[in-house]
């Protein structure tokens, strides 16, 4: 049975800001309007992206930056994100479908995972993990691809690491990670700068990985 106790005066007057954010704001990835914020300072015109979960967050992503690749498993959506991308005039998008099988692959041999494959060591400033498989191994596989300096975007992470956050499906802090993969995540970001930001019906993290010494 469905529960509806999230349901209270703080969370209907929450989603009610999100609501306003978004149609204010139509062109702003769906992400926290604090990490948007935050986003919006940091990412340079030299900076070379990755996301999983192409949409809104696309257009808005390559227009900062200097090249996005931008990974989807859905088809259909793969067509309507390439469309806008044109109409949008972006040309330094490549944007890839990549379908994902559950039932017969790996996670880590997921053609959708295994596009990391093509990057080199350290040669992604930004990256956005909000795609629908595979979170936790994509975070962790992602790492070592992150520069000094670079950042790791987790959109919905209260759904899979403890927090004190009050967005519905929040795992509670002292609790364990959502999956031995987000455990071995955590563990090796201890030392990584974080940003937790949440807007009471969703939370947005972002990680920095601390520069490297001269």
């Amino acid at each position: 049975m469905r529960s509806f106790r999230h349901l209270t005066p703080r969370y209907i007057l929450n989603k009610m800001k999100v609501v306003l954010y978004e149609k204010r704001c139509p062109d702003h990835p769906w992400l926290t309007k604090q990490a948007n914020s935050i986003l919006s300072t940091l990412l340079k015109p030299t900076d070379v992206g990755l996301e999983w979960g192409s949409g809104r967050s696309t257009i808005w992503l390559a227009r900062r930056i200097k090249q996005l690749t931008s990974i989807e498993h859905d088809e259909s959506w793969y067509k309507v994100v390439s469309i806008k991308l044109k109409e949008a005039n972006i040309s330094n998008t490549n944007l890839l479908l990549c379908k994902v099988d559950e039932r017969h692959e790996k996670p880590r041999e997921s053609p959708y995972v295994q596009v990391l494959n093509t990057f080199s060591k350290e040669s992604l400033d930004f990256v956005l993990i909000d795609g629908k498989y595979y979170r936790d191994v994509c975070a962790n596989m992602v790492l070592e691809k992150i520069c000094s300096g670079g950042i790791i975007v987790i959109d919905n992470a209260n759904w899979y690491l403890p927090c004190d956050s009050i967005s519905p499906n929040s795992i509670p802090q002292n609790s364990p990670p959502a999956s031995k993969e987000w455990a071995y995540f955590l563990d090796r970001v201890k030392d990584w700068r974080l940003i937790w930001t949440s807007s009471g019906i969703t939370d947005t993290a972002i990680w920095f990985r601390p520069a490297d010494k001269a």
